[in-house]
């Protein structure tokens, strides 16, 4: 619940900003130049960074991670640790940086909704309404996760370990998606043009593009392709240990 609600406290923060950016004239920006390509392959490169910072791929940047989230590199013998803690405060920062390529819902709230509020005064709550509408499920889906886990018997070490494993494979793979789209993008800005029919008569979601494919990979198909191999692996070192001989 607590890394649904930093993540969605970050998000919705990016939003309201977004809106308000979107109330004052970005949406003659975006007309001008098409951003997509370039967010894409910042958010994926910083998606990668975590991921190799969780899952303790030999990252060294010289960067203050630790100091930042408050977590430690070492264990207590100074030996390299197989993954990293997960502080909450990653999940904040991440939710600040996710927001800025534009979707459907994006679109929505930046260029229509918000240009038509009364005044700058109002301009962040479009923004506002969606990140707590994120909110709202990040911490109802936090919570479910953890519930599931304590149905399976797992114990806190162990959803811990799903939880790692799940968001920094996730993230350091997503982000590698995310980044070379992005890059086909800023080559071929056609790409960022195609889209599959939906039949929805609603303006931007009468289709389906490149920004929503991306979150349905990343999300959809590595997220929960992710938990049920970090389920599998718990499963088979389980096993191993019980079967040693004491």
């Amino acid at each position: 619940m607590k890394a649904g609600f930093s993540f969605s406290a970050g998000f919705t923060i990016q939003r309201a900003i977004l809106t308000t950016l979107g109330f004052v004239g970005l949406a003659s920006i975006y007309r001008a130049y098409d951003l997509n390509g370039p967010v894409y392959v910042i958010v994926g490169i910083a998606m990668s960074v975590a991921g190799a910072y969780i899952l303790n791929k030999g990252l060294d940047l010289h960067l203050p991670f630790d100091a930042i989230f408050g977590s430690s590199r070492h264990s207590d013998s100074s030996e390299r640790v197989p993954m990293r803690d997960v502080p909450v405060n990653l999940a904040f920062v991440h939710g600040l940086i996710a927001g800025f390529g534009f979707g459907a819902y994006a679109t929505i709230i930046t260029f229509i909704l918000a240009p038509q509020v009364p005044g700058l005064l109002y301009a962040p709550l479009p923004g506002l309404f969606l990140g707590l509408g994120t909110m709202m499920m990040q911490v109802i889906f936090g919570a479910l996760f953890a519930k599931i886990g304590r149905l399976k018997r797992l114990t806190e070490q162990q959803i811990k370990y799903v939880g790692r494993k799940t968001a920094g494979r996730t993230l350091y793979y997503g982000g590698m998606i995310f980044a070379v789209i992005g890059v086909f993008v800023i080559v071929f800005p056609a790409i960022d043009q195609w889209a599959i029919s939906t039949g929805n008569p609603i303006q931007n979601l009468d289709s389906i593009g490149v920004s929503t494919l991306l979150v349905l990979i990343v999300v959809g198909v590595f997220g929960i392709g992710n938990i049920i191999l970090s389920l599998r692996e718990l499963t088979r070192n389980n096993g191993r240990q019980a079967n040693k001989p004491r």
